[in-house]
């Protein structure tokens, strides 16, 4: 994380709209008994592209001054190939949407171009006293997210209520159903 944010006083702002890359390379550590990334690993690592957006947007700092923070809420992966020990490869970030509750942000790990992995993330952005900051906080706070073209993709919204919780203040039992519920 560290290296994420002394890298980031060299390079370029990114736009809000805009796309934040990140070199990474595949290290020993990240690897499972399979010789390949661990599925794992690659979340940790979305953690270090959404900072990296955030900083070089500089939404962060904004958001710093405020006392707000951003949670994922949900996030979804679908790998296409295996990263092996060594190899390079850039983390992509970029928002690409937001409803009344929340931002979403399409993060990809590329090789020479040709995506490996890519995932959704949905996230909030909290109150460091509680609660949740509103949209008309976030425009407020970020006028120019009103340039952007913030529609979803038709298949976002049914994913974001098929995998909703109830509020972190009400019960949510675990109870399994189906064949092999006890």
């Amino acid at each position: 994380m560290l290296l994420v944010w002394l890298r980031t006083l060299r390079l370029r702002a990114v736009p809000i709209g805009g796309v934040s890359r990140i070199p990474l390379r595949v290290a020993l550590k990240d690897l499972d008994v399979m010789r390949h990334m661990n599925n794992g690993t690659y979340l940790t690592l979305q953690d270090l592209g959404r900072t990296d957006w955030m900083l070089r947007t500089g939404l962060f700092r904004r958001f710093q001054e405020r006392g707000w923070g951003a949670v994922v809420v949900a996030q979804t992966i679908t790998y296409r190939s295996s990263l092996h020990y060594r190899e390079r490869f850039l983390l992509e970030t970029r928002l690409i949407g937001a409803d009344e509750k929340a931002v979403f942000m399409e993060q990809r790990f590329t090789v020479d171009g040709q995506i490996r992995a890519r995932s959704f993330v949905r996230a909030r952005f909290v109150k460091r006293e509680g609660g949740t900051v509103t949209m008309a906080e976030l425009r407020e706070a970020v006028p120019e997210i009103e340039t952007l073209d913030l529609r979803l993709p038709a298949w976002i919204e049914p994913w974001a209520a098929a995998t909703a919780l109830p509020p972190s203040k009400a019960d949510a039992p675990s109870v399994w159903t189906g064949p092999g519920a006890e």
